[in-house]
């Protein structure tokens, strides 16, 4: 893997290298589909805009302020994609059968079953939350943003992002609250 800085990926990509563009994607794509499932709940809707971001980030490349760091332009990308996608089905897409937590399929089946559980109720309880507070419980908890990253994606104050976020935790723990896994 390309170990690069963003940087000077992104300077490469500008001097016409497609390799350079290539490692980015390589570098980001997991992480973007993962920030756009978990705010769709949607599997094919998050591979569109993960395909959809890349698209972009190749036709506004030269548009990227390299004073800025290149995660936080190329996540809040993917979050106006997302959007995109919410305003565009104008509602959102159930959930499929298959969310797991990371790492479960090497679990015995009993405690596999557990953790498919637990994934499937935190995926549905954040998927029933408002976008506001799925972005931002997505962003540093599933994409283990700072709160300084987090403030820069969604150009907002970090004083704005943590209160944001201790609000939206508590909603998500109010919709859990029931869970008792057998």
């Amino acid at each position: 893997m390309n170990r690069d800085p963003d940087e000077t990926l992104v300077e490469r990509c500008r001097e016409g290298d497609r390799t350079a563009l290539a490692a980015l994607v390589t570098r980001y794509q997991r992480a973007i589909y993962n920030a756009a499932y978990r705010v769709l709940g949607n599997g094919e809707d998050a591979a569109d805009v993960a395909q959809s971001v890349f698209l972009r980030v190749a036709e506004r490349l030269d548009d990227f302020d390299a004073q800025r760091r290149f995660f936080s332009w190329i996540y809040r990308i993917a979050i106006n994609e997302a959007l995109n996608v919410l305003r565009r089905n104008g509602h959102e897409e159930p959930l499929g059968e298959r969310d797991e937590l990371p790492g479960a399929e090497s679990l015995d089946p009993e405690r596999q079953a557990r953790h498919s559980e637990l994934a499937g109720r935190v995926q549905v309880a954040l998927m029933s939350l408002r976008f506001d507070d799925r972005i931002v419980i997505t962003l540093r908890h599933f994409s283990g943003c700072s709160y300084g990253e987090i403030a820069s994606i969604l150009e907002l104050q970090e004083k704005t992002v943590k209160s944001r976020l201790f609000e939206a935790r508590q909603r998500l723990r109010g919709l859990l609250k029931d869970f008792q896994p057998a």
